[in-house]
């Protein structure tokens, strides 16, 4: 089933069958950890709110992670429906984890909003590597897949997918990648160095800092483009058709009004255009991924289907 194209937002963890007015503060999900990317989406956006005076009625917000967020996903939906409060954090990884962990909810059970930023991500090997290019890399994988151990986030996440197009592209088979799963990226720089993995993939706010201090070397990224900063091509200005991003954005409950979608939509169409909101994506190192409304919801139809196919061909799903 589609994702449905009728949403609306705000929070409230309240189990009453009647809606909040839309003046009530806000009680915001945040499918991970505190201080992780969907604690940062769920809190950040608010506080650039409150300080612009586009929202200022507060919010109360709530971590619950694990299962790639489907536990905080079921959770949002279960004590959520039809309330105009209720919003939450979500991205790429739980497109993925929905479909990792067979959940039994899906973004079909939720109103999309708006997508808010995006993180590029970077492959990486340490300094001293014979792989100085993508074409070394390419190359390397051709001649014994195996060998080449690639560290990364979770298995079936970004990192892991970033790598398995890669190996799609070459003509391999992303299910016989040597992937191997770390907890951080800073796990991930210390792989590398210790020559326990041949590369690793993360984000460009995770990996940059380390590069410039010369603990790795970046060898691509997986963006359209170049990244300012970063002397190191595209992947696809290198010759693979691979372009990911660890996109993240708001949903809001399931059943939400229209009065309740317009409001929320209009709130974030101003947030965006803000200077705290600006500020913000600079200080978070963050890229700016606006897509709203009828636009993000075909935009999440397409990951799901693309994200699918990629964890079946890696296979991690059926």
């Amino acid at each position: 089933m589609m994702i449905k194209a009728v949403f609306a937002a705000a929070l409230a963890f309240s189990l009453s069958a009647a809606a909040p007015a839309l003046a009530d503060p806000a009680v915001v999900m945040a499918p991970g950890g505190a201080g992780g990317g969907y604690d940062a989406m769920a809190r950040l956006p608010f506080e650039a709110m409150s300080k612009e005076g586009i929202f200022t009625d507060g919010a109360t917000f709530t971590n619950k992670g694990g299962a790639g967020g489907t536990i905080g996903l079921a959770e949002f939906i279960g004590a959520n429906r039809g309330n105009d409060n209720a919003v939450m954090s979500m991205g790429v990884i739980l497109v993925g984890g929905i479909l990792l962990n067979s959940s039994p909810v899906t973004l079909d059970d939720v109103t999309p909003l708006v997508r808010l930023t995006n993180d590029t991500g970077v492959v990486a090997v340490a300094t001293d590597s014979p792989i100085k290019t993508v074409d070394d890399l390419v190359n390397a994988m051709k001649e014994n897949l195996g060998a080449v151990s690639i560290g990364g986030g979770s298995a079936g996440g970004v990192d892991h997918i970033v790598m398995a197009l890669i190996a799609k592209e070459s003509g391999l088979e992303p299910a016989r990648l040597n992937y191997i799963p770390y907890d951080s990226g800073a796990e991930a720089v210390t792989a590398l160095g210790g020559g326990a993995v041949s590369v690793a993939v993360s984000g460009v706010s995770e990996f940059k800092p380390m590069a410039d201090a010369g603990r790795i070397r970046i060898i691509a990224v997986t963006s359209e483009g170049r990244v300012e900063g970063i002397d190191a091509p595209s992947l696809k200005e290198a010759g693979l058709n691979v372009v990911v991003g660890n996109w993240r954005g708001i949903v809001g409950a399931p059943d939400m009004s229209a009065e309740g979608r317009s409001m929320w939509l209009d709130r974030f169409a101003k947030m965006h255009d803000s200077a705290a909101w600006k500020d913000i994506l600079v200080k978070q190192g963050w890229e700016d991924a606006y897509l709203a409304g009828d636009d993000f919801v075909a935009f999440l139809n397409d990951e799901k289907t693309r994200i699918g196919e990629i964890l079946k061909e890696a296979g991690l799903t059926k």
